[in-house]
């Protein structure tokens, strides 16, 4: 796939003057979506990536636009794995509704950084040393069965990273928002808001979902365009699908183990990937392996399609049939979307996040922490 540094000019000029509008329009009117402009905005960019596939099939050929369609779509359900977490991060320290697509808009920026890094450190290693695909397969299966043993997606708990307990630790901090600023001066010290922790918390979590999402595109293309455009048309709309589906997004009880599938099949991918270009000594000599069959990119894009779809209509299925045998059936409170709780929301706090595990982000080396407005999960080692 020969692409020129022209077409990677105007790709990325044009993501990144999408990104530019995105954050005038959030910054100038920081506010709660509505339903119609999330379908809008995210309808817009879904159109993007299968308008951009079809350029890619009119430029390069139908299995070029099979590799990005199957990455695409890997990559948008890896993201949507990661909205159970976002719903905990803006449940844990209660952003403000209003405020949340801020937050939301800079941790996909990041996101974006931090995977553009990845991919670029991914595709040397490939061109480099070819038995990166085993790395990379084995650590994808590795993967899988740690998703499929965490079973359905109901873990109401967030682990914070590391980068975040030492944030946390070493910086002093405030107890309240102060609108979308990071740092405000009190007492004379500049001391970081929870908006600033917040943005930590989504950037730091994403860097650890990419270590799962970059290996698994690298088993569908190797071509670092295809895996760089997948992803950013995987990020874009994602701010969109937080507030569209809400609590709907705990509906999804089986999502991990239809992850875990996928992504073991894609570890798979590699392996045989790698046994068909061997250069191992100890593996069949240093030679290719001939036995090994090659899994076309139609059957990928086919067995990803099958595997989320599956999986969704399962749990739906299944929560559904639930809510009929009134077994687990959702009360007034559940009516309630995660995202909608903010600053104030005493009840909710107490019924859906608990409100003894929330604390305040007072100063390093403060008095002993007291429950306050602003509070969040104090994880500091």
């Amino acid at each position: 796939m020969d692409v020129t540094p022209l077409i990677w000019a105007v790709s990325l000029g044009l993501a990144g003057s999408l990104l530019v509008v995105d954050v005038a329009v959030v910054a100038r009117r920081p506010h709660i979506p509505t339903t119609v402009e999330c379908l809008r905005y995210l309808g817009f960019y879904v159109g993007l990536a299968v308008l951009f596939g079809l350029g890619v099939w009119a430029a390069w050929g139908a299995d070029f636009a099979g590799q990005f369609y199957a990455g695409w779509i890997t990559e948008y359900s890896l993201s949507v794995d990661n909205l159970f977490v976002f719903l905990l991060i803006m449940t844990k320290f209660a952003v403000p509704r209003p405020y949340q697509q801020t937050a939301l808009l800079v941790g996909i920026i990041l996101a974006l950084v931090l995977r553009g890094l990845f991919i670029w450190a991914g595709a040397a290693a490939i061109s480099a040393f070819s038995w990166v695909f085993y790395l990379f397969g084995g650590f994808l299966v590795w993967t899988a069965v740690k998703v499929g043993r965490e079973g359905e997606a109901d873990d109401d708990e967030f682990r914070p990273p590391l980068l975040l307990r030492l944030v946390l630790r070493w910086f002093p901090s405030t107890t309240e928002y102060h609108g979308v600023k990071l740092t405000i001066v009190e007492g004379g010290r500049r001391l970081m808001t929870p908006m600033l922790v917040v943005l930590v918390a989504l950037g730091a979590t994403d860097l650890l979902f990419a270590f799962d999402s970059i290996p698994a595109i690298f088993g569908l293309t190797s071509e670092p365009y295809l895996v760089l455009m997948a992803n950013l048309f995987a990020l874009m709309g994602l701010r969109q699908l937080y507030f569209l589906l809400g609590d709907l997004l705990k509906r999804l009880i089986y999502l991990n183990i239809g992850l875990a599938v996928l992504l073991g099949f894609i570890g798979v991918k590699l392996i045989l990937h790698a046994l068909s270009e061997n250069e191992l000594p100890f593996i069949n000599g240093g030679e290719p392996v001939p036995w090994v069959p090659d899994i076309p990119t139609w059957v990928s894009l086919v067995a990803i399609v099958l595997i989320l779809g599956v999986t969704t209509i399962a749990s739906l299925w299944k929560v559904r049939r639930d809510d009929r045998a009134g077994s687990g059936a959702p009360g007034p409170q559940d009516d309630v979307p995660l995202a909608d709780v903010g600053l104030g929301d005493e009840r909710l706090d107490r019924e859906r996040v608990g409100g003894e595990d929330r604390i305040e982000l007072d100063a390093v080396g403060g008095a002993e922490d007291e429950q306050g407005p602003g509070g969040a999960v104090d994880e500091r080692p």
